[in-house]
């Protein structure tokens, strides 16, 4: 009997980052050499997709519930920093895009557009919308991919389950780990999937369209960026005393590049879950935190809203003070965490941030059509940052728990 691997074998055992970048490389070299061609290929990209988003509301219900309902009681699951982290995030992206928009205003050129859309009116529909969903029958929040019900659901009947039987909680231990194996095929397929994807993207879009909003991308993606690279970093160090990079890049490198060409934070959860148990964190946390911050912890939507308003309202000519600054800083935060879920949904909320300044709901739907366009990178490069930074800041409670333990201990 042959001892060498087939090639499925080493596929699968072998590296998925190399993998993926070849995906990247591959599929950009098809849709040069022949768009026809790899526009055909578009279903593998969407058959990725489609089965992560399959995988992701069965993994999160089951693995929450089970989580909770097999948790010792008096154990700590950390969750209280990771949303605090969660929250000062998305704040401070917010807060950085008010500066890059103040250091590099940028003006639109306005146009008509056909897009129609429906954006909330206010602040108290967005959190309205938010009460809603977390009473969302468990059945339509399966279906629909409702997170926040999903999670509501989760975490009663995981609460319920603490008080049954050994038995009942070992075979809700077995059903998570059952999914988590079915998940972890699905992202084996993720080099297959993101070649179709970026083949897709390339040969349909290119980046013809996006010159004429160079700037306008250059303010978005640099603020993205900062976030990522600097304030990101500076957070995880604060919090654990310690060179934050080889975090950064590895969340960046196996969750960022894969959140980059899915586009969608909900997609990215079991890829997420699967780089915390790589980190060897606690499982009761990131059941929990994961799922979370891909509802909460919005900094790249909260930059988005940011700097498509403020382009807006520099190209009126409107002068605003340091006061609505800041307001506009904490609305477009709150504003972001009812954006999850939602196919451009950061974009549906710039109307509600431009109110603040007066800005037509006209004009704004213009604006909210820009960003239609330029979607193709800033939704992309929005995603990436969110569900990165969920790992980074899950990492980063775990461990700081986990030294003030050991310090305590001795």
């Amino acid at each position: 009997m042959s001892s060498n691997p087939t090639l499925i074998q080493r596929m699968m055992n072998g590296s998925l980052v190399l993998q993926i970048v070849i995906g990247i490389i591959a599929g950009v070299c098809l849709a040069t050499i022949s768009p026809s061609t790899a526009t055909s290929v578009s279903f593998l990209g969407g058959f990725f997709v489609s089965a992560l988003k399959a995988v992701a509301p069965i993994l999160v219900f089951i693995l929450v519930a089970s989580s909770i309902a097999n948790q010792s009681k008096g154990a700590h699951t950390n969750l209280k920093p990771v949303i605090h982290l969660y929250l000062i995030g998305t704040l401070l992206a917010s807060i950085t895009a008010v500066l890059f928009s103040y250091v590099f205003p940028t003006e639109l050129v306005l146009i008509t557009t056909d897009i129609v859309a429906s954006p909330p009116e206010g602040i108290l529909e967005v959190l309205n919308t938010l009460l809603f969903k977390i009473v969302d029958n468990p059945v339509n929040a399966l279906v629909t991919g409702n997170f926040i019900g999903i999670l509501a659901w989760a975490v009663g009947l995981g609460l319920a389950l603490r008080h049954a039987n050994e038995s009942t909680k070992n075979m809700l231990h077995d059903l998570s780990h059952g999914v988590s194996k079915i998940v972890q095929l699905v992202i084996r397929l993720a080099p297959i999937g993101i070649f179709g994807l970026v083949a897709t993207t390339f040969a349909e879009t290119g980046f013809d369209s996006l010159i004429g909003y160079s700037h306008l991308l250059a303010v978005l993606v640099g603020s993205m960026l900062f976030i990522a690279l600097v304030v990101n970093p500076i957070i995880v160090y604060i919090k654990l005393g310690s060179n934050p990079y080889p975090l950064i890049f590895q969340c960046l490198r196996e969750s960022g590049v894969t959140a980059f060409f899915t586009r969608s934070s909900a997609a990215n959860i079991p890829v997420n879950m699967a780089l915390c148990e790589k980190l060897d964190l606690h499982e009761d946390t990131y059941s929990v935190s994961i799922p979370l911050g891909a509802t909460i912890n919005m900094a790249g939507a909260a930059i988005t809203i940011t700097v498509l308003t403020l382009a807006a309202v520099h190209t009126l000519g409107i002068e605003f003070d340091i006061l609505t600054a800041i307001l506009l800083s904490v609305v477009a935060a709150v504003s972001a965490c009812g954006a999850s879920g939602v196919a451009g949904g950061s974009l549906l909320l710039i109307p509600l941030a431009c109110s603040l300044f007066g800005v037509p709901n006209e004009i704004a739907m213009q604006v909210v059509a820009i960003g239609f366009i330029i979607g193709v990178v800033q939704d992309s490069a929005e995603t990436a940052l969110n569900s990165s930074t969920d790992v980074i800041f899950t990492t980063a409670a775990c461990r700081a728990e986990e030294a003030k333990e050991l310090a305590a201990k001795s």
